[in-house]
């Protein structure tokens, strides 16, 4: 492993890229800590508004910077619901989908426009959630103010994570996400810590090895899950064209175990935590509606878990209806001259839509589980968790996804020979 780190720093452009990707890192969380203007910073010291359940998701996913009220308060948080947003529209208009598959200008023009409805997303769940929490200053300058700082924050991140895309390591988006997620678990283990030595007693120290255990568990087993791949066999018939023979060759079609993600999470976070929370900012804690809720639907509930559960399974077969569709694939193969063994025609669509749902099965289950593990320890050790199921698959993803794009970078100056034997993976 060190080795392989020498080998990699050894290389000019490599380190440039690196000194970049963590550099750019840097100043996204340095212009984390600017306070955004409109905000009543006293109300903010002295509210929880940041533990409603809906704006947990956002807290964890912008590192603490909603909590504290910043202009990196929205994070990149607006950038992803419009890149959600864009690709479900791009099924259903026409003109999106043939701008879509226009390679040369169309995903060019797509993009634009997903930068536009981020800042306008940005603006609006800005607004809506600072006045909401009765953080915003009276005034309607002071809303103008809260609207355009924060927005002006997600345009920064988002323009920040393109940079790291473009000139770094990985992808910038996501590597945005993880360092946010990594100070929350860096304040989280902090805090365990604290509380420990605070109690005094063998039990604190004992929960928080439980919690340490159980942590990395979860990342080996996301991490084997997360690497998992079903290979298809296929054969490309040959073809003659003029003197040359194209084809003729045995290959496979990779389709990973879990290709939906961490979405399936965030959506069934997100739609379990908006009903609490929207009940929690109309009729307050003391009515109810509130705490019918939280008796019966709070976190580590059993009707909470069960719907948590059904939620994450719905939401990973229809994602993976709209992100692979297995009669494009079947057409592509076929234009492309390649059969599966076994099957024909009509049957290699069946074919492919019985793995694509059998892995589909197996990923609803292992994020229903997943998501199940942190719910139960916090309930069972009557401890605050300070890592969540999507935060870990969110780290352990990009971090693949950055060794992978490093190890490319590596392959290609053909300096990438002993690279699994130092252990560098």
């Amino acid at each position: 492993m060190l080795e392989s780190i020498r080998k990699m720093w050894r290389i000019p452009d490599l380190r440039n890229k690196i000194l970049y990707t963590l550099g750019m890192l840097l100043l996204f969380r340095l212009v984390g800590v600017i306070p955004a203007p409109g905000v009543d910073a006293a109300k903010v010291l002295s509210s929880k508004a940041s533990d409603l359940p809906l704006l947990q998701l956002v807290n964890v996913m912008t590192g603490s910077n909603f909590a504290n009220m910043t202009i990196m308060a929205m994070g990149i948080t607006p950038y992803i619901n419009a890149s959600i947003i864009m690709q479900l529209l791009t099924i259903a208009i026409p003109a999106l989908e043939r701008m879509q598959k226009d390679e040369e200008g169309g995903r060019e023009k797509i993009a634009r426009i997903t930068r536009y409805v981020t800042v306008g997303l940005a603006a609006v769940q800005a607004i809506g959630l600072v006045s909401s929490m009765g953080f915003i200053k009276s005034g309607w300058y002071n809303y103008a103010l809260v609207g355009i700082s924060m927005a002006g924050g997600s345009a920064l991140a988002m323009w920040i994570g393109e940079r790291i895309t473009e000139k770094g390591v990985g992808n910038g988006i996501s590597m945005l996400i993880m360092a946010g997620i990594l100070s929350n678990l860096f304040n989280g283990i902090v805090a365990g810590f604290t509380n420990a030595s605070a109690n005094g007693t063998s039990s604190g120290w004992l929960n928080l090895l439980v919690i340490a255990v159980m942590f990395l568990i979860m990342v080996i087993v996301v991490t084997f899950v997360d690497m998992g791949e079903r290979r298809i066999p296929l054969q490309i018939a040959k073809q003659v064209k003029g003197r040359r023979v194209y084809g003729g060759q045995n290959t496979h079609m990779s389709l990973k175990v879990c290709s939906v993600g961490v979405l399936p999470l965030i959506f069934a976070y997100s739609f379990l935590a908006f009903p609490g929370t929207l009940i929690q900012l109309i009729g307050g804690t003391k009515s109810g509606a509130y705490i019918w809720w939280a008796t019966h639907m709070s976190t580590g509930s059993v009707g909470y878990m069960i719907i948590s559960a059904l939620l994450i399974m719905a939401f990973t077969f229809f994602y993976s209806s709209i992100s692979f569709d297995p009669k494009q694939q079947a057409e592509q193969l076929t234009m492309q001259g390649a059969v599966i063994p076994g099957q024909r025609g009509k049957n290699i669509r069946g074919y492919l839509q019985t793995t694509v749902n059998r892995l589909n099965l197996f990923s609803a289950l292992f994020l229903a589980i997943l998501a199940a593990v942190p719910t139960i320890l916090t309930s069972g050790l009557n401890t605050q968790v300070p890592f969540a199921a999507s935060s870990i698959l969110i780290a352990v993803s990009v971090s693949l996804e950055t060794i992978r794009a490093i190890r490319a970078e590596m392959s290609i100056r053909g300096i990438d020979s002993n690279l699994d034997n130092a252990g560098f993976m």
